[in-house]
């Protein structure tokens, strides 16, 4: 049955893919009912297949990299949901689905490697359930981000495609470019702090490599603070910041066994 509901998920996220760059090909790419009933129906299978994983397992499914990749994706969808009509972002859900369905497809296919012990203690789920939310709103943030940049470059080149008709106003997307990286950052920060009253022990290397992803993204919103960040930086930090996490995502988590 899981395998079921998450290869329907995937199908819902390729599906918003795939309407998004055939309309975008056709030139009347209207964002709205398509991409918005893929996504959801995408969030409620993943939610569903959660929820039966964690059921079956007796504790939060996040036990192995396939459990984070699929987490993860659920935490993107869930921040969207949540987040996107709030700023009238439709177009928001369709630069969002090719990256959930590639973290999918990659779960998917990937090796599914060892499964690490089901962590019952409530503070350990809890950290570790919360820092992936907190990636899911960094996730978003790099998306509002790289629509920010798409829409800068052809407002500078003076290019009206459509896309850039159906981009929410640039200085709506510069402001949820950081409430996101400000939402992700402060979920990270309580999410570190619950690992810290768990007592769980950590390799010294995921320790040094959480922490550097928790400071890049504090200084990134530091930066913006004190107005030495302007918001093209911020979109384009807030970008690469999350790639570099990406990347050690899964060193992470496979370095996150508790002994």
């Amino acid at each position: 049955m899981d395998r079921i509901l998450l290869t329907g998920a995937t199908f819902c996220l390729l599906l918003s893919f795939g309407y998004t760059l055939f309309a975008l090909g056709a030139g009347r790419f209207r964002p709205g009912v398509v991409n918005r009933f893929a996504i959801l129906g995408g969030f409620v299978l993943l939610t569903l297949d959660l929820w039966n994983r964690g059921h079956s397992q007796g504790a939060c499914p996040i036990n192995s990299l396939f459990d984070v990749l699929v987490f993860t994706s659920w935490s993107i969808l869930l921040i969207y949901l949540v987040i996107g009509p709030a700023y009238h972002l439709s177009l928001l859900g369709a630069f969002t689905s090719p990256l959930v369905f590639l973290i999918l497809l990659a779960a998917q296919l990937g090796p599914k490697g060892s499964t690490w012990h089901a962590q019952r203690d409530p503070w350990v789920a809890f950290h570790a359930a919360l820092s992936l939310i907190a990636y899911g709103a960094f996730a978003l943030a790099a998306v509002a981000g790289l629509m920010y940049l798409v829409q800068n470059r052809q407002l500078k080149n003076r290019k009206a495609g459509t896309l850039l008709y159906n981009l929410p106003p640039i200085t709506d997307l510069g402001t949820a470019n950081a409430r996101l990286l400000w939402l992700g950052f402060s979920l990270l920060t309580v999410g570190f702090i619950a690992g810290h009253i768990s007592g769980m022990q950590v390799s010294t290397l995921k320790f040094a490599a959480s922490i550097l992803i928790w400071a890049g993204y504090g200084a990134i919103l530091l930066l913006r603070r004190l107005h030495h960040l302007p918001p093209k930086r911020t979109a384009e930090a807030s970008l690469w910041i999350f790639c570099v996490a990406m990347l050690l995502l899964p060193a992470i988590q496979y370095l996150s066994s508790p002994k």
